[in-house]
């Protein structure tokens, strides 16, 4: 199957062919994305994807109301476990983020609503021929950050921002020349 060329390597092939840029519409989901997108900043997507797993049971399987409530002993707790990013900055941001989604939610009616208003309620359908031609940010990614980080958001700049709608779905980048573009609905044109 032709795919796009960064996807060379486990896990970050299997993740492409059934993960990346499918619609993603669940807030456990969309969380999780935005926990593990602020997490690899500044590290590999591969690193991250290996330690995802370790992330969901570190984390409590990602469930935002537990996470709002971690304390002291929970950072010390996360900050001595191998399996994830130990950084204490990234930590917190986690933490804080968890609030801030209790609050989005609690706005909004669900993450869901609110993060895919930044695309108008459907996927962005761009047709980007070789890497070097996708963005790594656009005018929804720095109006998405800007509102996130106004939220109380932390780690979440305009291009993590883009690198989730990527993942999310919210952005079909897969290149034109990957299997993956067209059955995403690639096929019809940017509006």
């Amino acid at each position: 199957m032709p795919r796009c060329a960064w996807a060379t390597t486990e896990p970050a092939i299997t993740y492409h062919d059934k993960e990346w840029g499918v619609p993603v519409h669940e807030d456990r989901v969309l969380f999780e994305f935005l926990i593990l997108e602020g997490a690899q900043a500044g590290l590999s997507w591969n690193t991250i994807l290996k330690k995802r797993e370790n992330y969901r049971k570190a984390f409590d399987g990602f469930r935002w109301e537990k996470i709002a409530r971690y304390g002291k002993r929970d950072v010390q707790r996360l900050l001595q476990n191998e399996g994830i990013v130990r950084n204490r900055l990234k930590i917190a941001a986690a933490i804080e983020n968890a609030k801030s989604f209790l609050a989005v939610k609690k706005e909004f009616g669900s993450f869901d609503a609110y993060l895919w208003s930044f695309v108008g309620g459907n996927p962005i359908q761009n047709r980007w021929r070789t890497l070097a031609d996708v963005p790594a940010r656009t005018g929804e990614s720095d109006a998405m950050s800007r509102d996130l980080l106004r939220r109380g958001f932390k780690f979440i700049g305009s291009t993590i921002c883009y690198a989730f709608m990527q993942a999310t779905g919210m952005v079909n980048d897969h290149l034109v020349t990957c299997a993956r573009h067209a059955e995403l609905g690639g096929s019809r044109q940017r509006k």
